[in-house]
């Protein structure tokens, strides 16, 4: 692992859900595979980000190779608070990667979402909530086995077509001493069809934990909206944060100096280009011509990029 050892500060001593009060919203950056990495991590949290997810890191392969937990985690003392979201099937391998970061993080939190072939033919993601008992032996087993009192543990899910199921679920967890859970308001086989926010309502409605609603989070007008809707504790935003790293601070597009900021971040963490580019390809996509996405989608170097930027931007 790539780890900056956070010394002992406030949040050593601090449960994350200290961050859910009466009244606030938290603001959380989803975990995104290939883009919720320390940069970007490091690029939100200058506009108002409050928690930050890690990608999601498959357990069992961080458990089994070194060169995985060089690649898969990197954070530094100043990444926090921060939430490593892990793939699991069984309740031990997430215990044991929960304990490996646990001296770097403030929680972890398990993957019931994830709506991919290949994840849930692992046993991994979305299927996991039709796994009730064996989600809760892996939140007790994590709460048992990492020895720091304040560290969190939560889940993230995607709903059953029968509500009855999914509140049952979050019942279940619950009462194994989960610390909240983030619902990503659509059905496993759903991708684009509208978020179903009266379902994550009834969820909060009854459970006594933070819930956080993720899904079409793209401003901060969608913020209030589904605050006053569903009543829920945070909400958790990936592509609004992609196209506008600066939407938590209030912004309706990615400002020039957000923009400024990515190029010195990334070039600060040694960001692959292909990383650099792609967020800025989403940073620049509403302030752009399509002809000038055509000259800027295919420039090929960082130098080429960083050029580009100062010619048209003056950046």
């Amino acid at each position: 692992m790539n780890c900056d050892y956070p010394p002992a500060g406030p949040w050593q001593q601090r449960c994350l859900v200290d961050l859910f009060q009466p009244g606030h919203v938290v603001k959380i950056c989803a975990p995104m595979v290939r883009y919720s990495k320390l940069a970007f991590r490091s690029l939100v949290r200058k506009y108002d980000c409050e928690l930050c997810f890690t990608p999601m890191i498959i357990a069992s392969a961080f458990l089994r190779s070194g060169k995985a937990r060089d690649n898969e985690f990197t954070t530094n003392y100043v990444d926090r608070p921060l939430v490593v979201q892990f793939a699991a099937s069984h309740a031990q391998d997430l215990a044991d990667a929960a304990c490996i970061v646990s001296p770097f993080a403030d929680g972890v939190d398990l993957n019931c979402g994830c709506p991919q072939r290949w994840a849930m033919a692992e046993g991994y993601g979305a299927c996991l909530i039709n796994k009730p008992e064996l989600v809760q032996d892996m939140v007790r087993q994590v709460k048992n086995q990492v020895e720091r009192p304040n560290f969190s543990v939560s889940i993230k899910i995607r709903i059953h077509k029968d509500l009855a199921r999914t509140v049952d679920l979050c019942r279940k967890v619950e009462a194994a001493g989960i610390s909240w859970i983030t619902v990503h308001g659509r059905a496993t086989e759903e991708r684009h069809q509208p978020v179903h926010y009266d379902t994550i309502k009834i969820i909060k409605e009854n459970l006594n934990i933070p819930v956080v609603a993720n899904g079409d989070v793209r401003s901060n007008k969608d913020i209030d909206f589904v605050h006053q809707l569903t009543g829920i504790d945070g909400v958790m935003a990936a592509r609004g944060l992609l196209a506008n790293p600066a939407m938590f601070a209030g912004y309706e597009e990615t400002p020039l100096q957000c923009v400024r900021d990515w190029v010195d971040t990334a070039l600060e963490h040694g960001t692959p280009y292909t990383c650099f580019h792609h967020h800025l390809m989403y940073m620049l996509e509403r302030i752009t011509s399509k002809q000038e996405k055509k000259i800027f989608n295919v420039l090929s170097s960082m130098s080429a990029v960083i050029d580009y930027l100062r010619d048209n931007y003056g950046l």
